[in-house]
């Protein structure tokens, strides 16, 4: 055998492709004619008066339907976020860029999104953002109706009130 013939193989590229659908039910489809309006919407819990977004259906902490539907603001706060680092394949945002949880006003459970006119190392947990949208007229069925969230010039939010709830279920 050649020396050629007995080099190591030390790795193999092999990407994957994944397709799928995606079938909605009656809350994310509610949720997502909301999005195609401009709308964020969640939906509040009879029973802990948590709000949800995007909506489910049901409670994560009593385990009842939620069907009180609550318009929010696109005002938020962020509770957690990353910095991402690396390229992501197929991904046209190039590194480093800002990737959080936020929480929106009146809502308390965050969803993830992209940040964006801000210095990196300045975001913090607790910083006040606001949505970023794209124009009306590209507006769909999807999240992707935001293009990011950007800082307010306004207090930041106490960590430990973050999406909380007091006494009355008033947010915190």
């Amino acid at each position: 055998m050649s020396e050629e013939e007995q080099e190591m193989i030390t790795k193999v590229e092999a990407p994957v492709y994944l397709k799928y659908n995606f079938t909605a039910g009656s809350a994310p489809t509610r949720f997502l004619a909301q999005i195609k309006n401009g709308v964020l919407a969640g939906q509040r819990c009879p029973k802990c008066l948590a709000v949800y977004i995007p909506t489910r259906g049901s409670c994560g902490r009593c385990g009842v339907p939620t069907v009180e539907e609550v318009e929010l603001s696109d005002k938020a706060t962020v509770q957690s976020f990353t910095i991402v680092s690396i390229p992501i394949p197929n991904n046209p945002i190039e590194p480093p860029f800002i990737i959080a949880n936020v929480v929106p006003d009146g809502a308390n459970v965050s969803f993830i999104h992209l940040m964006s006119e801000c210095v990196n190392e300045d975001v913090h947990i607790g910083q006040r953002v606001q949505a970023v949208w794209k124009p009306e007229d590209e507006w769909g069925y999807s999240m992707d109706n935001i293009r990011y969230f950007k800082p307010l010039d306004e207090p930041d939010v106490p960590i430990e009130l973050i999406g909380k709830l007091t006494v009355t279920g008033e947010e915190g």
